[in-house]
């Protein structure tokens, strides 16, 4: 009989120094990664059903912030880039939009985080959605994003710095 309740108790002690090392993995080791700040996107459109928007390059100014693995923030479009020429975007001429998404923590490949962004847009409200992959070395997010604007969709970057 007391053998029966050693055995219980070096298991719940196993298990719990088991748990207990898998947090310190996850937390030390795998972290989820930071996001926080501000990001500058350069959005590069390559299909649309509206066909002045075709290479059109859109630049915003993005910050966001985390709790856990959920993101949340703000953007305001600061650049275009289009067949009507090249505008810079500034004070109350930037359009604003919300930010809310998630990151996607892959223990054998990249990150991942997802973006929805509402834009309150010149006259509209505009709804983008973001599938990026993290590149912690280079502090840069990459991957595609499309928008309901004229069916827009296309190629990605975000960085810390200036692009």
């Amino acid at each position: 009989m007391v053998s029966f309740f050693w055995d219980i108790l070096s298991t719940v002690i196993g298990g719990c120094i088991l748990t207990f090392l898998f947090f310190l993995m996850r937390e030390k080791c795998f972290p989820l990664p930071c996001v926080n700040g501000m990001w500058h996107v350069k959005n590069i459109t390559v299909n649309s059903a509206y066909n002045p928007y075709k290479n059109m390059t859109l630049g915003y100014t993005v910050i966001l912030w985390c709790d856990g693995n959920r993101v949340s923030g703000t953007t305001e479009k600061v650049y275009e880039y289009s067949v009507n020429g090249e505008r810079v975007f500034i004070g109350k001429n930037r359009c604003r939009g919300v930010v809310e998404g998630f990151i996607q923590k892959k223990y054998f490949s990249k990150d991942k985080i997802v973006f929805h962004i509402v834009e309150d847009g010149f006259g509209r409200e505009s709804t983008y959605s973001y599938e990026l992959d993290v590149y912690s070395k280079t502090n840069t997010l990459e991957g595609s994003f499309s928008t309901m604007v004229a069916d827009q969709d296309g190629y990605t970057t975000w960085s810390r710095e200036k692009i």
